[in-house]
């Protein structure tokens, strides 16, 4: 029950980081900037964390070099969400990411890749799998089908019509990657002996990345004219998606990929939803619909029936 909690936790957690990222991405005219800026903060903290915890690194025995990845993982799945919105819109970016995770958290408990304990597919996981996607249309899809709609509603050639569904297969497999990840980050903290050392391997790769694509893309590390003073908060969003990928690091190994993600996806959508509905973080506030809380509802029975199976 500890490693469900954190795991909610942590995906409220990643749900606040996105408005904070959003705010510092326009303050600094470039999404990777703020990227950059939150993988650095994430990294600073976790390393004092670690300091302070007074924990140890202990690397023993034979490891697949695919273990060192998860941060390479975390960018792909960063940039995919940066590049998605814009071309099949904010529901979409949403909806077929969360699908991609879903199935393939499923696949590497059922296949037992990445090393994961194998945990074969049965006829109760499956319906649980059925409601909690369904939970994920109610919330995301059908509460918000006005918006949808008018995403809907632009005229589209036929060129542009093959080119949206090539974003939204990109989608699902963006969200696929976000899942091996996570599962590669729980492999990674086993054998390192800490969860807080290996979400600094993939924070401290992830780093130098977005470091290379802020040089190659945006030219200079900071724009040319001077960035308005921002309230201090518009800094914490690293931390904040810290948390998560140490959450995550610890859970995996105990609760198996396919579950700690699906527990870490209602996390994420509970609180987006209150971040929208308090307007924390200067967002817009939009009422939280009934709709809403009942797909939250279907997919925790979902996420039930997947435990019970």
């Amino acid at each position: 029950m500890l490693y469900i909690v954190g795991l909610l936790l942590g995906g409220v957690a990643l749900a606040n980081q996105s408005p904070i990222n959003a705010r510092l991405g326009a303050a600094l005219k470039s999404p990777f900037r703020s990227s950059l800026v939150s993988f650095t903060v994430g990294f600073v903290f976790l390393v004092a964390v670690f300091l302070v915890s007074g924990q140890h690194v202990t690397l023993t025995g034979q490891h697949p070099w695919w273990i060192w990845t998860p941060g390479i993982f975390g960018v792909v799945y960063l940039t995919s969400n940066i590049l998605l919105f814009p071309k099949i819109g904010a529901i979409q970016a949403i909806v077929f990411p969360i699908v991609g995770q879903v199935l393939m958290g499923l696949m590497i408990d059922t296949f037992g890749w990445f090393a994961a304990k194998q945990l074969p597919m049965t006829l109760t996981k499956a319906g649980g799998t059925a409601l909690l996607l369904f939970g994920v249309y109610i919330a995301v899809v059908w509460a918000n089908r006005r918006e949808l709609d008018r995403e809907n509603a632009i005229d589209k050639s036929e060129e542009s019509a093959l080119e949206l569904n090539a974003w939204r297969v990109w989608g699902v497999i963006a969200g696929a990657v976000s899942s091996a990840q996570q599962a590669i980050a729980g492999k990674l903290a086993v054998a390192l002996g800490s969860a807080i050392g290996a979400a600094i391997v993939s924070f401290g790769v992830g780093m130098l990345i977005i470091f290379l694509v802020v040089l190659l893309r945006d030219k200079r590390l900071m724009p040319t004219k001077p960035v308005p003073s921002q309230p201090k908060w518009v800094y914490i969003g690293g931390i904040l998606g810290s948390i998560f990928v140490v959450a995550m690091a610890v859970s995996v190994p105990v609760l198996g990929a396919g579950f700690a993600v699906m527990i870490g996806l209602i996390g994420a959508l509970a609180g987006s939803m209150a971040v929208s509905h308090f307007g924390w973080w200067q967002s817009p506030r939009q009422a939280v619909s009934w709709l809403k809380v009942i797909g939250i509802i279907v997919m925790a029975v979902g996420v039930a029936f997947i435990k019970l199976g």
